[in-house]
């Protein structure tokens, strides 16, 4: 017995693996939302035991002030890499996806986008963790960057980078595509 596994197989995992990604980044951007809201406005011990037991204690007590700045870092990354993920589902859940005709001006504008949000996700993660270095010259005491989730910007550019690249030969497709169907 032969066990085949097609494309549209493949897609239909990817889909449910993107849904199980995007919940558990929103539940990680809305956890930062809440514990800075938390923390700034009904308790400031909420900061001790932050999100999945970060401690930024230490940066509340020296400031308010940069603690607003790193956690607002942190939930634009978080927010952005939701929005990724949420574009992976409407885009296979909307069918737009047609692998008869792949080049089309919504799949390519669809690769543009997540292009330009990951370059946005590597901008933010580097001037976070720039601030994160700054702060621990000042003597706070800092979190690792992987528990701030502002770890790898270098990643996400080049990752941006090359999917710049895939949307730029797709919009050769396109027109290749549409001179030959002017052809026939």
């Amino acid at each position: 017995m032969e066990i085949k596994i097609g494309t549209k197989q493949i897609l239909k995992f990817l889909y449910i693996l993107s849904w199980i990604i995007f919940i558990g980044v929103c539940i990680e951007a809305g956890g930062f939302i809440f514990n800075t809201f938390y923390a700034m406005v009904l308790n400031p011990m909420g900061a001790e035991n932050y999100w999945n037991g970060l401690d930024l204690s230490s940066l509340y007590n020296f400031d308010q002030g940069y603690f607003l700045v790193i956690t607002f870092y942190m939930i634009i990354v978080a927010v952005l890499r939701a929005l990724i993920f949420y574009l992976f589902i409407r885009l296979l859940h909307g069918k737009k996806l047609d692998l008869s005709h792949p080049f089309t001006i919504e799949f390519r504008n669809f690769i543009s986008l997540v292009a330009y949000i990951a370059l946005g996700i590597g901008l933010f993660s580097k001037m976070g963790m720039q601030y994160s270095a700054w702060l621990s010259t000042k003597g706070v005491t800092m979190p690792d960057l992987e528990y701030l989730r502002l770890g790898g910007p270098d990643v996400w550019f080049f990752m941006g980078v090359i999917l710049l690249v895939i949307s730029q030969i797709f919009k050769r497709g396109i027109e290749m595509q549409n001179d030959n169907e002017l052809t026939i």
